[in-house]
């Protein structure tokens, strides 16, 4: 039996693969989140087999989530679902020690399946993910990609700074080289560059 915890903010899909995967395999939920704290809180107390999680969640999203679990507890094997698998975000949650990318689309047996490899120990990238993930090749250092997504968000200079524990000057320095790459003239021209290009 492999025991996992499920955090997904769509109530209806969660509820849904809540359902079916221990239909479809030897699969125990112990646990369901819908944002990322309750995620955190949910498997540093079940320590599943393995943490199904969504990439895009409010608050918390799911990568700010993995690195905090991962922090406490690095041997957590993760299994992320996404709909858009930018290539900035892929890189990312590899090298916070993601294990599995499945496509949110995906159906159940599939994904009880890719929690079985996963849990003996096994990787798996979704093709359809893995070719989204590297049609294009991103200019962007993954510190400019933090910023134009905290800039997205809405955030001041001086909150990316805080939210990013970074100077002020930092973050202007980042923007500046982001906005001279995007060749675009202020930092949310830049992010909504980098977001219609799938970098972020």
């Amino acid at each position: 039996m492999i025991t996992i915890v499920l955090a997904d903010d769509e109530l209806l899909l969660r509820s849904a693969l809540a359902a079916l995967l221990p239909m479809e395999g030897e699969i125990t939920v112990l646990a369901e989140a819908p944002d990322g704290e309750t995620a955190i809180a949910a498997t540093l107390r079940h320590r599943p087999d393995v943490l199904v999680i969504d990439l895009e969640m409010p608050g918390v999203d799911g990568l700010g989530a993995v690195a905090e679990i991962r922090r406490v507890h690095p041997e957590q094997v993760i299994l992320m679902l996404t709909r858009h698998a930018r290539p900035g975000v892929l890189r990312k949650a590899l090298r916070l020690g993601v294990q599995g990318f499945v496509s949110k689309s995906a159906e159940p047996a599939h994904i009880t399946s890719v929690i079985a490899t996963l849990h003996a120990g096994k990787r798996w990238i979704d093709p359809d993910v893995s070719v989204l993930a590297v049609t294009e090749d991103c200019p962007l250092t993954d510190r400019e990609v933090d910023v134009l997504r905290v800039t997205g968000e809405g955030y001041s200079v001086a909150d990316i700074a805080a939210r990013l524990h970074l100077a002020p000057g930092t973050v202007r320095n980042y923007l500046s080289n982001a906005m001279r790459k995007t060749q675009t003239r202020t930092r949310h021209e830049a992010a909504r560059y980098a977001r219609e290009h799938d970098w972020l």
